[in-house]
């Protein structure tokens, strides 16, 4: 167990701060409009705390409740595990995606990244 995951029983201060920091992730990846993504990095980026291994924890315990699939990885890939269900939802919202040359598809970041400008994030913050 690392020093964020708070112990069985009576939660102590770290557990307050996980669920602040829990609250501002998935305020962020409910703002990301629809057919646009950001980064784990770029949320951490955003909030001003924490990294995208921070971001990941967070999504990976709560993200379900959010569309989870607009915080990628950096490389583009959709969640491993994730693919049919994540690649299904990009087409549903128009994400621009690209093919690698091994023909696997992926986020076209240049064109999705959503750096948290205009309609979305702000309203959730």
């Amino acid at each position: 167990m690392d020093d964020a995951t708070p112990s069985a029983g009576t939660p102590g201060p770290d557990a307050v701060l996980l669920d602040e920091y829990a609250d501002r992730v998935l305020s962020v990846a409910e703002g990301i409009p629809p057919g646009r993504v950001m980064t784990y990095g770029d949320v951490a980026e955003f909030i001003d705390r924490g990294g995208p291994r921070q971001v990941g924890r967070v999504m990976a315990l709560y993200g379900s409740a959010v569309p989870w699939w607009r915080v990628v990885r950096a490389d583009g890939r959709p969640l491993p595990g994730h693919e049919r269900e994540a690649l299904e939802q990009y087409r549903v919202e128009g994400t621009p995606l690209r093919a690698t040359t091994g023909g696997e598809q992926r986020i076209d970041l240049r064109r999705a990244r959503w750096q948290g400008d205009g309609d979305g994030v702000e309203g959730h913050i």
